[in-house]
């Protein structure tokens, strides 16, 4: 690994962990806070959460976890381009889905409404809460006391009320500064991650083809330079091969047009990065058709009704689950109930949920002859 650049985040110029701790032996700050990230029970339940196929669907679709584990890959791949702090991205790419509900986006949308009176749901906000207070693993404080910095990955965006409730996490958002340039990687790490491999899964699950994706520049572009050099490539190495160009020209781009803003905002310190604007980023024409293919999706996967079936399901379980639970906090675990703020408490609950046990848990409750 290249010596770090001046700008980048470091155990030396961190903001320190909310509870002191002696240095670590053998490990960066940041690599503990990677390997706590790892080993918290949240981290496991990833892996029977969705991202857009409900995890009974199939055993090939990715899931939180693998999407997590792809998008530290992508942010790790960057950050070592640009001299910048590869333990941070990883700890950021590998907690920024901890606080995700079962069902993905769906059962997000459905616990926000049902906390829309008692200050909503947020899975960001919800990740920093896991991290924070829920994870209990520690004799000398709850959560993973993790550095600042990590914490501030997690935090991608907030509203200005629950900007000045986080205090010094919450911040930036009322001041206008930047998070760290490994946030930012993070950040963009994730949506060329889920675009690329939404596309992948959506193929494989059959509800997109090769030739309704023709009307994506990006996709049409590698496929046909795929189907050029390759001619008898079969079909599922032909889409592997084309995702994987996606990825990559994606991720060049990234790396190129943030190092021409680096040059020209000419950083030197953590807190210039700070003052800058952002500086992680993709050229104009890449943008362009990065949102080009997140509006193919939404309008073409998201939107398809076999995923809308899925999806109106899964908003009917979390809502039925919350509504149970608030109403009846002794059907609640022990440790869930009479902690001072009841829905959180359930939101907290019925968000740690793995897809699987929230479909048990909702036969238990509401079917007949299931206990």
């Amino acid at each position: 690994m290249s010596e770090l650049a001046s700008y980048a985040a470091s155990s030396a110029n961190s903001r320190g962990r909310r509870y002191l701790e002696a240095a670590p032996d053998y490990r960066s700050e940041f690599q503990r806070d990677r390997d706590r990230i790892v080993h918290s029970t949240a981290f496991r339940r990833l892996e029977y959460k969705t991202q857009v196929f409900v995890n009974h669907e199939g055993d090939l679709f990715r899931t939180r976890l693998t999407h997590s584990l792809e998008v530290a890959q992508i942010a790790r791949g960057i950050a070592r381009a640009l001299r910048l702090n590869e333990d941070l991205v990883e700890a950021v790419s590998l907690a920024h889905d901890l606080g995700h509900t079962p069902f993905g986006h769906a059962g997000q949308d459905a616990l926000n409404e049902c906390m829309s009176d008692y200050g909503g749901f947020e899975h960001n906000l919800q990740s920093l809460r896991i991290v924070d207070e829920l994870e209990e693993r520690y004799a000398a404080f709850a959560g993973l006391n993790l550095c600042f910095e990590t914490r501030e990955g997690i935090v991608k965006h907030c509203s200005l009320d629950m900007a000045r409730k986080l205090g010094e996490l919450g911040a930036r958002f009322l001041s206008g500064q930047q998070p760290s340039l490994e946030a930012q990687i993070c950040n963009l790490a994730d949506e060329i991650a889920y675009n690329n491999h939404d596309i992948d899964d959506g193929l494989r699950s059959g509800l997109l083809s090769p030739d309704q994706l023709m009307s994506v520049s990006l996709f049409h572009e590698h496929f046909q330079r795929v189907q050029s050099s390759s001619p008898d490539l079969p079909g599922r190495r032909l889409i592997y091969e084309t995702v994987r160009r996606m990825i990559n020209a994606l991720v060049c781009d990234l790396i190129e047009t943030t190092q021409s803003n680096i040059a020209r905002s000419r950083p030197e310190t953590l807190a210039d990065i700070r003052l800058a604007g952002k500086l992680v980023g993709f050229s104009s024409a890449m943008r362009e058709a990065q949102h080009e293919m997140k509006r193919f999706l939404r309008e073409n996967l998201y939107q398809h009704y076999q995923v809308l079936r899925m999806t109106k399901k899964a908003h009917r379980i979390v809502a039925d689950l919350f509504s149970a639970f608030l109403s009846d906090p002794r059907l609640l675990p022990e440790e869930y109930r009479d902690r001072g703020d009841q829905p959180r408490r359930v939101a907290d609950y019925v968000a740690g949920m793995t897809d699987r046990y929230a479909m048990k848990e909702h036969r238990r409750l509401f079917a007949v002859g299931e206990i």
